[in-house]
């Protein structure tokens, strides 16, 4: 999956250098190495443009990172996460440039992962949700999801994110509508933001030379109430960073009101509203909650040419939930086994060390 965790550690790769270029894997290489992905190679690649700190994306990357893809594609050094990344042999992939010097690492973003989603999605509670505190159920199902019976990886498991202003600050493009820009409005969840999303923001990006597009972000609360189940999988802080990162979005409304009303509109001067195929939910008391827009005849329905919906997402998961718990513990298992042999070195490092004195 795409998730803020990513689009974080591409923020902090970008401002390492000057230019960055991300290399996005096969699902060939996914699921030889790790498992079955859960969107589809040619869905990764738009998705990763999409992130506003990308500069280029080089599709198929090799899952071992050598000099010569560095060299390939004019790169310095390379970026990672302070975690692992293991061949399904158990080798670390990036041991050749981690060698060479040419290696530098960011730092992981505490409280998301792809596992930790997937369980989200297979265990219907509403932990997740602003306002509510983690569950001893959730917690155990989730930490248990991607745990294998030897041990406990450090890099898995669930622990709760916390937002900050600082976060949001590093995320946000800080700009406000200039003279001559187009405001343009879309409102929604905007949960476990895929390829359908971005397609969508794309195509209302490109309805004006000079777009200045706002996003409104319904609470968690409200969300749950039209689209029922767990919903939504991210809470409202999650989905905040995940819309931020895209390049197609100016500025987000945290906590949007779900009716568009005509204060929000003279509030953001907004010049068009924009809503996507899908079904419009009725207001609380039966009203359209894009009334007011379409009043002052500045909506507009928008085909993205993408059906994909979270809906689908989560249909995508549930189908393959043995494959993904398969593969989460595989992936737990290699980890601590290489956590467990460089243990073992250092300790006949520091024992080879004492028998010089």
């Amino acid at each position: 999956m795409v998730h803020y965790g990513h689009s974080n550690q591409l923020r902090q790769a970008r401002a390492m250098g000057d230019y960055l270029i991300v290399g996005v894997h096969t699902d060939e290489e996914i699921s030889k190495h790790k498992g079955p992905p859960v969107f589809t190679q040619e869905e990764r690649y738009k998705m990763v443009q999409a992130i506003k700190w990308v500069d280029e994306v080089v599709p198929a990357a090799p899952y071992v990172t050598t000099l010569e893809t560095l060299d390939k594609y004019s790169c310095d050094f390379c970026v990672h996460g302070n975690d692992i990344t293991l061949t399904v042999d158990g080798r670390d992939t990036y041991e050749e440039v981690k060698q060479a010097g040419r290696y530098r690492e960011c730092r992981r973003t505490q409280g998301v992962s792809t596992t930790d989603l997937v369980g989200r999605m297979l265990l219907v509670t509403k932990a997740h949700h602003s306002g509510h505190e983690i569950s001893s159920e959730y917690r155990e199902y989730a930490d248990s999801f991607g745990k294998c019976p030897g041990g406990r990886n450090p890099w898995t498991g669930v622990s709760q994110f916390l937002q900050t202003s600082q976060k949001i600050i590093q995320f946000a493009s800080g700009k406000e509508p200039q003279p001559g820009e187009t405001v343009i409005y879309v409102a929604g969840a905007f949960d476990l933001f895929h390829i359908g999303h971005v397609d969508f923001l794309e195509k209302v990006y490109g309805l004006a030379e000079r777009p200045y597009v706002i996003a409104g972000l319904h609470f968690d609360q409200e969300v749950n109430h039209y689209k029922g189940k767990n919903y939504p999988i991210m809470n409202l802080h999650e989905r905040t960073l995940s819309v931020l990162a895209c390049r197609y979005v100016s500025e987000v409304v945290i906590g949007a009101p779900y009716a568009v009303t005509a204060e929000l509109l003279d509030h953001f001067k907004v010049d068009l509203v924009c809503h996507g195929k899908t079904e419009i939910v009725p207001d609380k008391d039966g009203s359209d909650p894009y009334q007011e827009p379409k009043r002052r005849g500045i909506f507009c329905q928008i085909d993205s040419g993408n059906d994909l919906t979270t809906d689908l997402i989560v249909q995508r998961i549930i189908k393959n939930r043995l494959e993904y718990e398969a593969r989460n513990q595989k992936k737990e298992a290699k980890e601590l086994a290489f956590l467990e042999a460089r243990r073992r070195q250092e300790v006949q490092r520091e024992r080879e060390s004492d028998c010089d004195f």
